[in-house]
């Protein structure tokens, strides 16, 4: 698929990987339709992209909701007139161990932990899926879906909450790519390590040592590294039903 004019959404769309995202495929033509939950980064976001002469809009949707998801792809349809895919980036996290034991005392990972990221992380991705599959076989609009994942998706301590959603969305994406096949849709994924974001950068400095230290590149990716990932996918026709890790070498 060549990016240019093609109408791309990107949910998580305002800053991190979103952003650059939208920035990458925007500086190669593309439409965006940048999806969050914060007005003034994801005005900011759109102004970005629009600074590469490609139209980008804003459009405000909690993921986990329904309803919101499927305003705002009916929206985004209209307002374009097309979808040609879709970036399910949109996720969160409530780190913590499952069981912590200390001085005698138990402390438990709470329901509402575990289920605040299961909803955005696993049932946002599947809800705008859902609908934006739907819209792009009903406009007759053939393309990509990408979803993101993570190498946490095989299993890492202190989030079971994440790895459970991560290991879903990465399964999910294998269904819908055999699924969707036959409406000219193909569904893949990316799987980022450690990426320099505001949330990873945020950390301490020996906290970030310690992590880079595992990695066999010694480095943490650049979200512009997982941005060219994503244009890859959506600009090769013969991609489907795989996920593409980037991780620097590093397997949890």
């Amino acid at each position: 698929m060549q990016l240019k004019d093609k109408v791309i959404i990107i949910t998580g769309g305002c800053q991190g990987l979103g952003r650059a995202m939208g920035e990458y495929l925007a500086a190669r033509g593309a439409k965006l339709a940048l999806v969050d939950l914060n007005p003034e980064k994801l005005e900011e976001a759109v102004r970005a992209c629009q600074a590469a002469g490609v139209e980008a809009r804003a459009y405000i949707c909690n993921v986990a909701d329904e309803e919101q998801v499927t305003h705002m792809v009916a929206r985004v349809a209209e307002d374009f007139g097309a979808i040609h895919g879709l970036v399910n980036n949109a996720g969160i996290l409530r780190d913590g161990l499952t069981l912590k034991v200390k001085d005698g005392e138990i402390s438990k990972m709470s329901l509402a932990q575990w289920q605040a990221v299961i909803d955005v992380n696993l049932t946002g991705v599947f809800l705008c899926t859902r609908e934006v599959a739907a819209k792009m076989i009903e406009l007759q609009n053939q393309g990509a879906i990408i979803n993101i994942s993570s190498i946490s998706r095989a299993g890492n301590m202190g989030q079971a909450n994440y790895s459970a959603a991560k290991a879903g969305v990465a399964a999910d994406t294998v269904v819908w790519a055999k699924e969707l096949a036959r409406y000219g849709i193909r569904v893949a994924g990316v799987a980022p390590g450690f990426i320099e974001t505001e949330m990873t950068l945020g950390m301490k400095p020996e906290a970030l040592d310690k992590m880079t230290a595992g990695i066999p590149l010694r480095r943490m990716g650049k979200p512009a590294e997982i941005a060219h990932s994503v244009a890859y996918i959506l600009e090769n026709d013969y991609y489907t039903g795989r996920i593409l890790e980037l991780d620097g070498g590093l397997r949890l």
